[in-house]
């Protein structure tokens, strides 16, 4: 059996948004959602450390970093505990996507994240591939998140810089890219695979929310990744 598969949410950190996929997952091992607090605004170093409490304990796993995820999983992966048996990136950065951008996060705290125009945030995120059912569940997730934790993390996604973890990487990793992403651009796949050699780069026909919008594309290349990583732990491990 492939080793289980852990998700770390997207920048709404509900974690609801990953029904789809685990829709079109096989059923064993059952993957696990791991959630980020909606009313607790935690930069990268606190969450990593809730992870890691999470993560499963004895049973071998492969970590998927969803989009604002990234920086955490390559965190994670870096100093892994010894039963990660691999990582996924998916439509992520291990360094702020949009560098620039980092100059205006003193101005993250103002800005009005969680009244975005639903037709702007749905162009961003779901582009022509938003459905009224995609379109309504990446409604609900956002609502339940505080305006103060969205800031939050926007302000941690521009100040994200885990290029040096990305290259202590030794584990298997998966790249998912999403060829319609208006959020992270290409260069930000190009970085993983230069700093992570080994990195196996798939990419999809898919906008921002890959997981969401091509579920099936997106399961098939996981399982496929997830069947040739050994579950057992490396000799000397």
């Amino acid at each position: 059996m492939p080793p289980q598969l852990v998700l770390l949410p997207g920048m709404d950190g509900t974690g609801d948004l990953f029904d789809p996929l685990l829709s079109a997952l096989p059923p064993a091992p059952p993957p696990v959602v791991l959630r980020y607090p909606a009313r607790e605004p935690l930069g990268y170093p606190t969450l990593e450390q809730r992870v890691r409490q999470a993560l499963p304990a004895q049973a071998p796993f492969v970590l998927l970093a969803e989009s604002f995820s990234g920086p955490l999983g390559a965190a994670i992966a870096a100093a892994p505990p010894p039963n990660l048996r691999g990582l996924i990136l998916c439509a992520s950065f291990v360094r702020a996507p949009h560098p620039r951008l980092g100059l205006a996060r003193p101005l993250a705290n103002w800005l009005p994240v969680t009244l975005l125009p639903r037709a702007v945030l749905h162009h961003l995120l779901l582009g022509a591939h938003g459905t009224p059912a995609l379109r309504a569940a990446l409604d609900r997730a956002v609502a339940q998140v505080a305006p103060a934790v969205m800031r939050a993390r926007l302000q941690a996604v521009m100040a994200a810089d885990q290029r040096a973890a990305c290259a202590g990487v030794r584990l298997p990793l998966l790249y998912l890219q999403a060829r319609h992403d208006r959020v992270v651009p290409p260069a930000a796949a190009m970085l993983v695979r230069q700093l992570a050699p080994q990195t196996l780069l798939v990419a999809i026909d898919a906008p921002h929310c890959l997981l969401q919008a091509a579920p099936e594309a997106a399961a098939a290349a996981i399982a496929g990744f997830l069947r040739t990583l050994d579950p057992a732990p490396a000799a000397g491990a």
